[in-house]
């Protein structure tokens, strides 16, 4: 059955000055659908999703709304009045949209629930970029949109909140486009992929599926592509040795050859010019220094009031070592980073450093950019050379490598794009040699073909690595190990990602199991064991692990779009969700009742 289109836009077109974006661009979203939508900075990804919002119009062509369906939408960077509580927020998007039936205090509280929120009075000023991109998705989700649009839902979120969006996602009846740069996220959320770039000739590339399948088509694509160009390339070469040997143009014959050869080139010309792809050049500069330990750190703490941040961590930084750092927004990351560059001082512990160590550090945020300082002033402040590995580099050569144009050059800071502003800080970065990169969040609003190459730079690096970063992919291709924070002061080693994953699992099951436990009994009222309870009890963990694996498939099984518009077979997995979740909760129950009665 053919789902219903609830939001086009049809041969649409915009431009800033002379600088086209998208031209005669045509897309549609349906009942249903998961799409992300990916391109490289400056294609105008976040330009189409306002369009499609209907905060702006194109220049040329048409938007679509199916009729009654309400559109939400969430921006890169939300914005909200300071003085206003988070159920000031939530009030005012129920007010400015009522409804009949609608249960303003009750969708309130669930929708904030949600959303992780405990305290609903709570000032926004006082919400950290996270929890403000958090509050800007439940501002979106709480007026229940058929389509919800999405500029970077990622960014500021740190993994936890990444993966609670993903959940969020998965549980919702609705269409949603999504733009991200974050690999993981698309490869389990969507279920279509569209990938905005000049290189193909509509200007779009569809694939239906998770991001994997994507890269497998695309590369087919491209693949095809190459060879097609390659044979048109070679029909050229000989019909330019034709028109050399001058032909009598005055057959007809030979005329309407001359006019193909002549559209053979154009067509030519112009594939080449849409397949040229431009990456950043990315490659850190190293001290080369043989130093075998770096920075080592004893009983390492810091308190700020009354919370300890952090409390005896212990760590040693020697060359090859690609340090990841994971944790909850405010579980110490940032304050780790600055501690090992010397930026503060511990309240305890000790930091024993090199002998003139050599510190690169990445800050998260850009407040300390002037943003009235043009683009050439920010990477030369005198002179119009950089001094690069020894060598001087002219500004315009050396800002290219980051893909920036030469008419670039006198743009101020405050008018560059968040991904421009990321590759303007990694240029300049690059200039200084060092012996431990510290990067902090440095993937923000960058592009996947630029995240591909500071991936593959950061690998070769040779000296030490501390990476804090909410990007996934990087964190577990780039780290070689990870120590996760745990927001109470402590932290724990994991060789990778994946068995960080097994032990917050793990974790979140014995939770569950112990808000599940009875209250104590009497010992003397307690019993064994029997030899069938015995078995039960060993297998009951796997036994449990297999029925929650058994919920997430019947949870995927609901969300498939192909069944959206089947009442009958909607209700059928629905039942089926209900009745895994129903035995999920009655073998907690046992093992609770197992564990007791050992006592």
């Amino acid at each position: 059955m053919t789902r219903p289109v609830l939001l086009s836009c049809e041969t649409i077109s915009k431009a800033f000055g002379s600088q086209a974006l998208f031209t005669g661009l045509s897309f549609g979203l349906s009942e249903g659908e998961r799409v992300g939508l990916i391109g490289p900075n400056g294609v105008g990804k976040s330009t189409l999703l306002k369009i499609l919002a209907g905060i702006e119009e194109p220049d040329t062509g048409t938007r679509s709304v199916r009729r009654l369906t309400r559109v939400g939408y969430v921006p890169q960077d939300p914005a909200f009045p300071s003085d206003l509580t988070v159920e000031d927020i939530i009030n005012q998007a129920l007010a400015e949209n009522p409804s009949d039936d609608m249960d303003t205090a009750g969708r309130l509280a669930v929708t904030l629930g949600r959303a992780g929120f405990t305290d609903f009075t709570q000032p926004v000023s006082a919400l950290s970029g996270g929890w403000q991109k958090r509050l800007a998705i439940a501002r979106a989700i709480v007026l229940s949109p058929a389509v919800l649009l999405m500029d970077e839902p990622t960014n500021h979120l740190d993994v936890d909140g990444i993966i609670w969006l993903e959940n969020l996602l998965k549980s919702e009846p609705l269409a949603y486009l999504v733009i991200s740069h974050d690999r993981y996220f698309l490869e389990n959320v969507t279920t279509r992929v569209v990938e905005l770039n000049r290189m193909y000739t509509s200007g779009l590339f569809e694939s239906d599926g998770r991001y994997s399948d994507f890269l497998v088509k695309r590369d087919e694509t491209l693949r095809n592509q190459a060879a097609y160009q390659e044979a048109l390339a070679n029909t050229v070469r000989r019909e330019i040795e034709w028109l050399k040997r001058g032909p009598k143009a005055r057959t007809t014959k030979a005329q309407a050859r001359i006019k193909a050869a002549a559209r053979s080139m154009q067509e030519l010309e112009d594939l080449r010019t849409r397949t040229v792809e431009t990456r950043a050049s990315i490659d850190f500069t190293a001290s080369e220094r043989k130093t075998k330990k770096l920075v080592v750190t004893k009983k390492l703490g810091k308190t700020f009031g009354k919370k300890q941040i952090l409390k005896d961590i212990e760590l040693t930084l020697t060359p090859g070592v690609r340090l990841g750092l994971l944790g909850p927004n405010g579980s110490g990351k940032t304050t780790l980073l600055q501690l090992l560059a010397g930026t503060i001082t511990p309240d305890s512990g000790e930091i024993e450093r090199a002998e003139n160590l050599q510190v690169v550090y990445f800050e998260q945020t850009r407040e300390a950019l002037d943003p009235n300082l043009s683009l050439k002033q920010a990477l030369v402040p005198d002179g119009d050379t950089v001094i690069y590995r020894g060598r001087p580099v002219h500004v315009a050569s050396w800002a290219k490598r980051f893909l920036f144009r030469s008419d670039q050059l006198e743009t101020p800071i405050r008018n560059l794009s968040g991904g421009e502003q990321a590759r303007m800080l990694i240029a300049r970065l690059m200039l200084q040699a060092a012996d431990v990169l510290m990067l902090d969040e440095p993937t923000n609003d960058l592009d996947i073909p630029t995240l591909e190459v500071l991936e593959e730079s950061l690998m070769d690096f040779p000296g030490a690595l501390v990476l804090v970063t909410h990007d996934r992919f990087l964190l577990d291709r780039v780290s070689t190990v990870l120590l996760a924070l745990d927001g109470n002061g402590q932290g724990l080693f994991y060789a990778d990602y994946a068995q960080w994953e097994t032990a917050r699992r793990e974790t979140s099951f014995e939770v569950r199991v112990a808000a599940q436990k009875p209250p104590s009994r009497d010992s003397k009222r307690t019993s064994r064991l029997t030899a069938h309870e015995k078995r039960e009890w060993a297998q009951m963990e796997e036994t449990i692990l297999t029925a929650e694996e058994n919920v997430a498939v019947c949870q995927q099984a609901l969300e498939d779009p192909t069944i959206a518009a089947n009442p009958i077979e909607l209700q059928k997995r629905y039942q089926a969700l209900e009745a895994a979740r129903a035995v999920v909760e009655h073998l907690y129950a046992r093992w609770a009742e197992l564990e007791e009665k050992q006592k």
